[in-house]
């Protein structure tokens, strides 16, 4: 039955061409390519150019001779509307007010972190001042987005801005346990602004006599680090009796003690005592106070010459100088506190 459809097929194609129908026949065959390329394609992409020239054929062809085309006479009407709109369309803003520039948004920030104590109105004059005339609205709108309060009450102070401030001292003490149930406790002092850490001393009996001579022992060793500081933290235990606050207002200090039972206020203190327990106290066994201040000066010297801190740019507290891009790779591990802590450094 193919070869006859073939053969019948092709006997009324050569009746075509010879009676001069060659572009119907034509017609035919690319007509029949269209329906298979649609069964191939769902959708196909159509530019600018398509729609130009199919909808200005479309629009000189009546409405039953558009069937069979890759797009339906709806859409061809679509798109004739949307030329239409197009074309009579003219160019508007947009409702509301002109966006504010980058830079005047960016200055309006800088003025809020620079200067907390200032609400939007006061920005907004010092704005005008600058030659800048935006709306003070403009202005709190801003700070809202960026959240940033626009009103003075973001100027409080905050604890850590305060120790900042003074520079202060923050000190306390922490117990460890040995593996003969010996329990000593270890004070020690953190510098709030460097983060430096200074080890007072570890004893099996805290009294307010050995306290004071470690404060008198912090003063002979490192005055010069400390020349500047003006407060000391402290919590209220019974070991820090009141020779002891005298040797600090001695130097010029001013007692900060901490409410009851308030540790956060004490944070700078109590974040150091979390990483030493975490970082050697809690991956090894102490068993005599000897052992406990050889670790604990060994960690204290790794904290403040080597390990990395987020609030100081990723530095050390003591930090020295180094090659931000070597030319070479090689690096060198050394350890310390009986091989708990590793440093890394590059090869000389």
């Amino acid at each position: 039955m193919s070869r006859i459809l073939y053969r019948l097929i092709a006997t009324l194609a050569r009746f075509a061409v010879r009676s001069g129908r060659s572009k119907d026949l034509e017609i035919i065959v690319l007509r029949h390519q269209l329906g298979i390329l649609r069964r191939q394609i769902d959708r196909p992409e159509i530019d600018d150019d398509d729609r130009t020239l199919l909808g200005a054929i479309a629009a000189a062809l009546p409405r039953p001779r558009r069937t069979g085309w890759i797009v339906n006479p709806d859409t061809l009407l679509r798109w004739h509307r949307r030329r239409i709109t197009r074309h009579w369309t003219q160019p508007s803003r947009g409702p509301g007010r002109p966006p504010t520039s980058t830079e005047i948004r960016q200055l309006v920030l800088r003025l809020a972190t620079e200067n907390p104590t200032w609400g939007y109105r006061r920005i907004h004059g010092e704005r005008t001042g600058l030659g800048h005339h935006i709306a003070g609205s403009t202005v709190w709108q801003l700070l809202r987005t960026n959240a940033v309060d626009p009103a003075p009450g973001r100027s409080d102070i905050t604890w850590s801005q305060f120790l900042h401030s003074q520079a202060a001292v923050a000190c306390d003490f922490f117990t460890v346990d040995t593996a003969l149930l010996h329990r000593y406790y270890v004070l020690f002092f953190i510098h709030v602004p460097t983060r430096q850490v200074f080890f007072a001393g570890a004893t099996a009996n805290p009294t307010g006599t050995w306290t004071t001579q470690a404060a008198r022992n912090l003063f002979l060793q490192h005055a010069d680090q400390l020349n500047g500081s003006r407060a000391l933290v402290r919590d209220r235990g019974s070991q820090f009796v009141d020779t002891f606050d005298e040797i600090f207002r001695t130097e010029g200090f001013k007692i900060l003690k901490t409410p009851v039972r308030t540790p956060v206020a004490n944070a700078f203190a109590e974040r150091w005592i979390g990483s030493i327990r975490r970082e050697l106290l809690d991956r090894t066994i102490i068993w005599n106070q000897r052992q406990l201040e050889r670790i604990v000066v060994e960690y204290v010297d790794h904290y403040n010459e080597h390990r990395p801190h987020r609030s100081l740019d990723q530095r050390p507290p003591l930090a020295v100088s180094y090659n931000a891009h070597p030319t070479q790779l090689q690096v060198v591990k050394s350890t310390r506190c009986d091989g708990l802590i590793n440093e890394y450094r590059h090869a000389a």
